[in-house]
C-alpha cells in the first residue's frame, strides 16, 4: 500500500524537529560526558506535542553511594537545555544500571521501549539494544516453547562498546525434552532460523552492526559450567537477560555468590590444556603444510593445463607436466617455480607417510611465500599462454572453445556436439539451465563470429586481441563450471560414516570402494576394496592418498551412484551397529 504523502507543513514540522534535536543533542553531550544514547520516544496519547526523549547515562565509573546524586544533576543539566531549545522536549535520564537491573528482575519494558524509538546520538550502547530486543522478539514468538534465556554480552555490557561494534547474543535452548530429534540437530536447526532472524532484524531497524548469535543447548550449557569453561563464566558474569525463563539469573547469582566453583577434574583439564592447545597447534601448522599450501597451487597448476587444452593429471604427475610443456616446450615459465611445486608436494607426502613429523613456523613461512611467488606467477602465466600460444590465431582460440565446450556438456550428458550446432547445444544444456550466465553466449557468439570474419580475411589486429580477452574470461567461466560440476559428482560418490566420534568416508569409484576410517585424523589412513556383484566388499587392502586422488582424476564419475543393502550391513559390521550412515544425493 502506497504511504500518503507529507503536506508541505508536515514536512516542514520535521524539518524543524531535526534541527532542534540535533541542538539538544549537541549540547547535551557536551554538558554530560557519560551520555551513551538519547532516543526519541514514540508520543504520548494525551500530550501529542511533546517531544519525549531518553537519556541513558554510563555510571559504572561512578561510587555506588553517588548514584543518585548523579543522576540527578544529569537530569537538571538535560532539563535547563531542553528548556533553552524547545520546551516541548521533555527529557529523562536513566542510569546504564537502572536499565540493566530492571532485565535482571524480568522487567523489560524499558528495553523495548528503546526497541520502538528512534536513535538520536549513539556510542553503540542503543543500537545495540534495539537490534537485539527486536530480535529477541522473532524469536520468542517462533521457538518460545524452547528458548529459555536470550542475554545479550560481549563489548556492549563490557563498556568497550564503539559505534561499529559488533553486538553479541546468547541464546540457551532446552533440550531436556527432546524426542524426535538428537540434540544436535535440534540446535543446529533451531541456530540456522535464529541466525538467519538476525539479519531480518538488521534489516528491520536499518541497524548496520552485525549481530552475532551463539545458540547453546542447556545440558552443554550446563557441562560448561560444570567444566569452568571460560566463555560460559563471562557470559554468567557480563551477561545482561533480556528473556529469561529462571534458568539464567539464578545461576549469575551463584556465581556472585561464589557457589560455582570448578570441579577438581575442571582444574586438571584447564592445568593440561595448555599442552593440547600447543598439540591443536602444531597439527594446524602440518595441516597448512599437508593440505593448504598444496591444494592452493594444485588447483591453479591443474587449470593452467586445461586452459592450454589438456585435462588435470594426477597431483604427482603435474610438475613434470608443467615441466614439460611450459618450460621446455613452450619455454614461458622457469624452472624455479616447477621447483617451488615439487618442494610443496615433497611436503605433503613427508608429512603423510611420517606421522610423527612436525614442521615449524619458520618451514611454513618458507612455504607460503614459495606459493604466493608460484601463484603470482602462475597468474601471469595464463596470459603468457595466450600470447605465446595463439600469437593472434583465432583459429587456436576457436579450437581450445569447442574442446573445453564438449567436455562442458560431455557432463551433462550430451556427447555429439559439432560446429554447426555447439553454439545450440551451449545454450539449451548450459545457460537455460541456469549452470553459465547469459552473457555467456554472447562472448561464444563473438567467437565464432571471429572465426569466421577470420577465415574470411575480414578481422583486424585490434578484432583479433579482443576476442583474444573475451575468450579468455568465457573460458574460465566454463573451467570454473567444470570444476565445481565435477566437485559435485565426486561428493555423490561418497558415504559417510559417525561412529563414535569419529567420521568415516567411503568413495565409490565403479567397482572400487576406497575407505578412510577417520577424516579428521592427521595422517588419513586409505584402505581400498573391491565391490562385489551383489554390491558386498571385499576384503581392504591398504592404499593411499595418492591412488585415491588418481582414481578420482581418472575414473569416470557416474550421473547416479546405486548402493545396494549389502555395502550398509559390511559398514555395521565394520563400525558397530550404532554407526550413522550419511549419503549424499
Amino acid at each position: 500500500m502506497e504511504q500518503p504523502k507529507m503536506t508541505k507543513e508536515q514536512e516542514k514540522k520535521l524539518k524543524d524537529m531535526k534541527i532542534k534535536l540535533d541542538d539538544f543533542s549537541k549540547k547535551a553531550t557536551k554538558s554530560v560526558k557519560q551520555i551513551l544514547g538519547i532516543s526519541l520516544l514514540p508520543p504520548k496519547e494525551d500530550k501529542k506535542d511533546d517531544i519525549n526523549l531518553l537519556i541513558v547515562v554510563d555510571d559504572r565509573d561512578v561510587a555506588f553511594q553517588e548514584k543518585l546524586k548523579f543522576r540527578d544533576d544529569a537530569f537538571k543539566k538535560m532539563q535547563e537545555i531542553a528548556k533553552k531549545v524547545d520546551e516541548n522536549i521533555k527529557p529523562d535520564t536513566l542510569l546504564l544500571e537502572e536499565l540493566w537491573q530492571n532485565n535482571y528482575d524480568g522487567k523489560h519494558e524499558l528495553s523495548a521501549l528503546i526497541a520502538q524509538s528512534g536513535i538520536i546520538y549513539d556510542t553503540g550502547m542503543m543500537a545495540g539494544i534495539k537490534i537485539a530486543e527486536v530480535h529477541k522478539s522473532m524469536v520468542i514468538k517462533k521457538f518460545e516453547k524452547y528458548v529459555v534465556s536470550y542475554v545479550l554480552a560481549g563489548s556492549l555490557v563490557q563498556g568497550k562498546a564503539t559505534p561499529e561494534s559488533d553486538v553479541d547474543v546468547f541464546v540457551v535452548v532446552d533440550d531436556t525434552d527432546v524426542k524426535k530429534m538428537t540434540r544436535y540437530e535440534l540446535r543446529e536447526r533451531l541456530r540456522g532460523i535464529i541466525v538467519g532472524m538476525a539479519t531480518e532484524a538488521g534489516m528491520m531497524t536499518g541497524i548496520k552492526n552485525k549481530l552475532n548469535v551463539q545458540v547453546y543447548i542447556l545440558t552443554d550449557f550446563w557441562d560448561g559450567i560444570k567444566e569452568a569453561n571460560p566463555v560460559y563464566f563471562t557470559f554468567l558474569r557480563d551477561g545482561i537477560p533480556f528473556y529469561d525463563r529462571g534458568i539464567f539469573m539464578p545461576w549469575k547469582l551463584l556465581l556472585k555468590m561464589g557457589r560455582i566453583k570448578p570441579s577438581p577434574e575442571a582444574i586438571d583439564m584447564h592445568m593440561s590444556s595448555g599442552e593440547q592447545v600447543i598439540k591443536k597447534t602444531q597439527a594446524k601448522l602440518n595441516e597448512i603444510g599437508m593440505e593448504d599450501c598444496f591444494w592452493s597451487t594444485m588447483n591453479p597448476s591443474q587449470a593452467a593445463l586445461m586452459v592450454y587444452g589438456l585435462p588435470p593429471p594426477t597431483p604427482k604427475e603435474t610438475p613434470e607436466l608443467l615441466r614439460e610443456i611450459f618450460v621446455k616446450k613452450e619455454k614461458i615459465l622457469e624452472e624455479e617455480y616447477i621447483k617451488i611445486l615439487e618442494k610443496i608436494i615433497l611436503t605433503r607426502k613427508q608429512l603423510e607417510h611420517d606421522p610423527t613429523k612436525k614442521i615449524t613456523g619458520k618451514e611454513i613461512d618458507v612455504l607460503l611465500k614459495g606459493a604466493a611467488k608460484y601463484l603470482k606467477r602462475i597468474k601471469k602465466l595464463f596470459e603468457e599462454i595466450q600470447s605465446e600460444k595463439q600469437k593472434g590465431s583465432v583459429e587456436k582460440i576457436y579450437e581450445n572453445t569447442m574442446t573445453i565446450i564438449r567436455d562442458a556438456l560431455k557432463l551433462e550428458g550430451v556427447e555429439k556436439v559439432t560446429d554447426e550446432n555447439v553454439k545450440e547445444k551451449f545454450k539449451n544444456n548450459l545457460v537455460a539451465t541456469g549452470h553459465m550466465p547469459e552473457k555467456s553466449t554472447r562472448k561464444l557468439t563473438a567467437i565464432l563470429k571471429a572465426k569466421k570474419d577470420h577465415d574470411a580475411g575480414k578481422l583486424t589486429k585490434a578484432e583479433v586481441d579482443k576476442v583474444r580477452r573475451d575468450s579468455q574470461a568465457f573460458l574460465r567461466m566454463i573451467i570454473d563450471f567444470i570444476q565445481a560440476k565435477r566437485g559435485r559428482q565426486i561428493e555423490k560418490t561418497k558415504i559417510r560414516v559417525r561412529h563414535g566420534e569419529k567420521f568415516a568416508e567411503v568413495t565409490l569409484l565403479g567397482d572400487i570402494a576406497f575407505i578412510v576410517d577417520d577424516i579428521d585424523a592427521q595422517e588419513k589412513l586409505v584402505h581400498q576394496a573391491k565391490i562385489k556383484a551383489d554390491g558386498s566388499l571385499g576384503p581392504a587392502k591398504k592404499a593411499s592418498l595418492e591412488e585415491l586422488e588418481k582414481a578420482l582424476a581418472t575414473v569416470k564419475i557416474p550421473e547416479k551412484v546405486y548402493i545396494k543393502q549389502a555395502i550398509f550391513d559390511d559398514l555395521k559390521k565394520r563400525y558397530g551397529k550404532d554407526s550413522e550412515v550419511l549419503i549424499t544425493f
